[in-house]
């Protein structure tokens, strides 16, 4: 199974060898969604800097003890929906804590329903399901659990994507030493309670992730993004494997570019052979969130050198360095009509009623022009 995923990865890429690439020119018109941005404030400087960037976003709501309450979240998403429509759509989502209650669902799929009434195009689920979630007796509660399953079957029925977060990345559960990038050892210094590798009592790696698998096995028809590339950011072979198991199912780059990158230290050939394979099925996203301690301004120069950087991995074939990572590696060089999917064209069709001028955006792809 492992070298027939391996050599159509390969056979993939050997087909777009010559396609036409990007260049860091066209960046600035191009069209780009970060489909994966968590959004709190008015936040003018940065939408200056998105516009001029040609990005749009896509912010979404998390169940997150670090982000404001739930309530406040959406209200932000709102606010940011009706002052930018073009550049903004948003993702809901729903808390978790008073789940046993024999209400919750019915009361859960009302509230969703109102935000889609609103506005929202997704709705997120998040590892607090899995990681950090007990019920009454104590036990953890997985994803797949059967009283969330009157919410996930409203949505498929509803055509409401949504994004899963289940589980993290591999490094995890590898003690700090053993973490292949510098982003998950800082993370997981300054988020103890979620590094599973001191956390022992709760389910493992691969448990997390089959309860993730068998959630999308009970409901085939649901359309979901898997975000941060699966919790399988650590080899594009076993994501390829998620993405043939699972057809309907897409993913994310958020928050886990750089392991593309690591893996690109050795497997150049592999990681860009995946990305041209599974174009149709990846999203762009960074995980980028806006707090009051950095200030609209940082917030802005740091987005705006997280697009410029990822776009040059992603575009071009020169030699780069990551402070995350000890080695070089080179960009991949991906073919423009797979560039404009991942960053615009896969985010638009899974999510058609945002971002209202499809129409004119698309015309500044390259790839459309003779």
């Amino acid at each position: 199974m492992r070298r027939i995923a391996g050599a159509a990865l390969l056979l993939a890429a050997g087909v777009a060898a010559a396609a036409p690439t990007y260049s860091r020119a066209d960046f600035y018109r191009v069209e780009k969604i970060d489909a994966h941005m968590h959004l709190h404030g008015e936040l003018p400087a940065f939408f200056a800097r998105a516009k001029a960037d040609k990005v749009r976003v896509l912010t979404i709501n998390v169940d997150y003890p670090d982000f404001p309450a739930l309530d406040a979240q959406r209200e932000a998403a709102l606010s940011l929906l009706r002052r930018h429509p073009a550049e903004v759509a948003f993702a809901a989502t729903f808390p978790v804590a008073r789940f046993e209650q024999p209400e919750w669902a019915a009361r859960t799929i009302a509230d969703l329903d109102k935000a889609v009434a609103d506005g929202a195009v997704g709705v997120k689920v998040w590892k607090n399901i899995g990681m950090a979630l007990r019920g009454k007796d104590g036990r953890p509660v997985m994803v797949d659990d059967a009283r969330f399953a009157p919410v996930f079957a409203h949505l498929a029925e509803r055509g409401v994507p949504v994004l899963g977060h289940q589980g993290e990345p591999k490094n995890c559960w590898l003690p700090l030493a053993k973490m292949t990038v510098d982003s998950d050892r800082q993370y997981f210094r300054e988020h103890p309670q979620y590094h599973m590798y001191r956390q022992a009592a709760w389910p493992g790696y691969a448990q997390q992730l089959a309860a993730r698998d068998h959630l999308l096995e009970r409901h085939p028809t649901m359309r979901f993004v898997a975000v941060h590339l699966a919790s399988l950011e650590w080899d594009v072979e076993a994501l390829a494997r998620f993405l043939d198991a699972h057809p309907d199912a897409r993913v994310d780059l958020a928050a886990r570019m750089v392991h593309l990158q690591q893996q690109a230290i050795g497997r150049r050939a592999k990681v860009r052979a995946f990305l041209i394979r599974y174009q149709d099925r990846v999203l762009y996203g960074t995980d980028l969130a806006s707090s009051p301690g950095q200030g609209d301004t940082g917030f802005a120069g740091a987005a705006h050198a997280a697009w410029l950087d990822d776009w040059a991995f992603l575009t071009s074939g020169r030699v780069m360095r990551s402070p995350d990572l000890d080695a070089p590696f080179r960009g991949l060089a991906l073919p423009r009509r797979v560039v404009d999917k991942i960053y615009s064209r896969n985010a638009r069709k899974l999510f058609p009623q945002a971002w209202p001028t499809a129409g004119a955006s698309l015309s500044t792809h390259a790839s459309d022009q003779p």
